[in-house]
């Protein structure tokens, strides 16, 4: 498997912009404390960077 990475919801969607809630569905994450792997893309990370304050990269 090539480059992945682990991403973790670890705050509530609820009075966030739509535009972020729609970026952190993209990313395949539903509820808080929940896992997505996703391949290691520029797009992935700028996806990320643009949710920082809502997800957390696992090791």
């Amino acid at each position: 498997m090539a480059n992945t990475i682990k991403v973790q919801l670890v705050k509530g969607l609820i009075g966030t912009r739509q535009d972020h809630r729609a970026t952190v569905r993209g990313l395949g994450l539903r509820r808080v404390n929940s896992v997505s792997v996703l391949e290691d893309t520029p797009s992935v990370r700028g996806m990320i960077n643009k949710v920082s304050y809502l997800v957390k990269v696992v090791s």
